[in-house]
């Protein structure tokens, strides 16, 4: 059994990225892992300040809800992300919150396998390439870890419109499989 957890980034609810969140989550229950979905609906994630005040405390001095989930994230098994793509990239939250948990670079973590779920009303296969580059840019700093899956479902404009698409499939199996 693995302990995964899954960060939905839109702050849209009924959004097409935390349909595909979901189902990752759904595989990876029926795979018997320990699953936790964090949304950073309702999330106080503030901006970074540069200060590296981080990397002597193990944690940032800002107080909000990053420290929680970076908790989280150090203590877990597979990470998967989930985002919709915003002019060709990762949303924005999704950027301030990889940037704030920069206190991780110098801590222990558990995590392995890092996951990335995205959607986009553009539907030419190089639309995530961006947003799979910054992830994979996170992940690096993390020797131990991997970029080890992705899937993109372009064409979804409007909330929910990812319903019937493959990729929903595809993504409970990743989780099934993760």
């Amino acid at each position: 059994m693995k302990k995964v957890i899954v960060i939905s980034t839109s702050l849209r609810t009924g959004s097409n990225s935390d349909m595909l969140a979901d189902q990752f989550v759904e595989g990876a229950i029926q795979a018997g892992h320990e699953v936790e979905k964090i949304s950073l609906i309702g999330k106080d994630i503030q901006f970074c300040r540069g200060c590296l005040a981080c990397q002597k405390l193990g944690k940032c001095v800002i107080k909000d809800d990053v420290d929680d989930i970076m908790q989280k994230v150090l203590h877990a098994d597979v990470i998967a992300w989930a985002t919709p793509i915003y002019y060709f990239e990762m949303s924005g939250q999704m950027k301030v919150l990889i940037d704030r948990m920069n206190a991780m670079y110098a801590l222990e973590y558990q995590f392995r396998d890092v996951y990335l779920l995205t959607t986009a009303a553009e539907e030419e296969p190089e639309v995530p390439r961006r947003a799979e580059a910054g992830l994979t840019g996170w992940t690096d700093c993390f020797p131990k870890s991997r970029l080890a899956g992705t899937l993109f479902c372009g064409g979804v404009t409007t909330p929910r419109s990812i319903d019937g698409h493959p990729q929903l499939k595809e993504a409970y199996q990743m989780g099934l499989h993760c």
